[in-house]
């Protein structure tokens, strides 16, 4: 396995993204007649499994984007799942959700699915598929895909609720090791189902220590991280040895929390005031990258000198709060 992953290199400043322009009204995708027209024979033949199942298909068209097919399908509840890759369900979420359901009489958002051995897959629905079976419901609507590759699309397709860091990562990891047992492909060939490098370490870290608050480190990952040109299964390797060392630069941080707390300082920020202070990249050029094992090596020796004699009261009354996603994840 390549060493220069592991070893790391100088900090380098990236070239700037250009800005994104805004495209020129009407110039892309289907005109609204066009999402009717062209059926193709794949959405048919789905059409015709779902009938198979137990379902009705509703319509067939292509969406207006891509031009991909979709059917419009009501399904037995009883077949339809969310994939395994997702957050935990919140049941506050469900049940308010269920309330809303009920209290207006109506269920008009649709959930994405995909057909599987005459299941249904699900990547963004699982609380509303548990709303709809906390009330009893029969059926549910759902736009049933042909590409199987959406199952991994949650982190684009989720928008029921929003994805704090933790959720995002776990969600990232166990989609990850989904592809590590179909074996295929190196880690940047699935960038867009990814996302962000960063969340496949959270991912792993979160797996061993759920109250880790990788928020509080997101600034500083998200510069050392990239996406691997290894083989999914070593790169999964390469991600655990990192989440290792992470848990371990955690450990030193609660230590010095800890024995600030001691000195009688108290602060719901105290530990993104010892990681802002542990930061080597802190004074660098702001979008300047560097490599993650010399980063993380520097915070753990830094962590180990901290004097925590040296603070003072009004070096936290300085300090900002974090942002408000970081603060909730927050131990």
């Amino acid at each position: 396995m390549p060493t220069a992953r592991r070893a790391g290199a100088e900090a380098k400043t990236p070239a700037r993204r250009p800005r994104r322009k805004r495209a020129a009204e009407r110039s892309r995708g289907l005109s609204a007649r066009e999402v009717a027209a062209g059926v193709s024979v794949e959405a048919t033949a789905l059409a015709e499994r779902i009938a198979e199942d137990g379902g009705v298909a509703l319509a067939t068209y292509r969406e207006p984007l891509g031009a991909h097919p979709v059917v419009l399908a009501s399904l037995p509840l009883e077949l339809v799942e969310p994939t395994p890759y997702q957050r935990d369900v919140s049941e506050p979420h469900v049940k308010r959700l269920a309330a809303a359901m009920e209290r207006v009489g109506r269920y008009l958002d649709p959930v994405v699915a995909i057909r599987r051995e005459g299941r249904y897959l699900s990547p963004n629905g699982s609380h509303r598929i548990a709303a709809a079976r906390l009330l009893g419901a029969r059926a549910i609507v759902a736009l049933v895909l042909p590409e199987p590759d959406v199952a991994y699309q949650i982190l684009a397709l989720n928008t029921e609720k929003a994805h704090n860091v933790k959720e995002r990562s776990l969600e990232v990891i166990r989609m990850y090791r989904g592809l590590v047992g179909a074996g295929e492909g190196v880690e940047s060939d699935f960038a867009p189902i990814f996302e962000e490098p960063h969340l496949v370490t959270f991912g792993a870290a979160y797996e061993k220590r759920p109250r880790i608050s990788a928020g509080a480190y997101s600034p500083i990952v998200k510069r050392i991280e990239a996406f691997l040109d290894e083989p999914i299964v070593e790169a999964l390797q390469i991600r655990e040895e990192r989440a290792a060392r992470l848990l371990e630069l955690d450990d030193e941080v609660v230590g010095v929390v800890k024995a600030l707390k001691e000195r009688g300082l108290e602060s719901p920020y105290l530990k993104y005031f010892v990681i802002a202070r542990l930061n080597p990249l802190r004074f660098t050029r702001r979008g300047t990258t560097a490599e993650f094992e010399p980063t993380i090596a520097k915070m753990i020796a830094a962590a180990r000198r901290f004097d925590p004699a040296k603070v003072k009261r009004e070096d936290l009354s300085r300090m900002g709060g974090p942002p408000a996603e970081a603060e909730a994840e927050a131990d």
